[in-house]
């Protein structure tokens, strides 16, 4: 399968906090603007979604949660297991802490009915 790369690096140097309220450098807006719209085409056009995470100043836990977290409200959850790859050869360990902690967490806080923060 083809791969859609994007790099966080073309979205920000700095990747900050959670919410775009915080910062326009924010999590939720690398999802909004460069995760999610890659994401479907990714799905649409049967590739995987290649997210390389190298060559930034370093990640907050929370901005990487909220950029990656947000798919599992938008998408089917084997989908996003079988069309993400991430990749970073700096910080492997990001690479489990997504689809070991951040995916499933909020995959359970869906199936729970918690609804996720709305974007204004």
């Amino acid at each position: 399968m083809e791969n859609i790369l994007i790099k966080v690096l073309d979205f920000t140097e700095y990747p900050d906090v959670r919410y775009i309220e915080q910062d326009e450098n924010s999590g939720e807006q690398f999802y909004y603007d460069v995760v999610k719209p890659n994401y479907e085409k990714a799905i649409s056009e049967n590739k995987i979604l290649l997210v390389d995470l190298d060559n930034t100043a370093g990640y907050a836990s929370s901005f990487l949660d909220e950029a990656f977290g947000n798919l599992v409200y938008d998408f089917e959850y084997k989908n996003i297991i079988s069309h993400l790859k991430i990749k970073s050869e700096q910080e492997p360990d990001w690479i489990e802490i997504i689809f070991n902690e951040i995916l499933p967490s909020w995959k359970k806080k869906n199936e729970k009915g918690n609804p996720r923060k709305e974007v204004k």
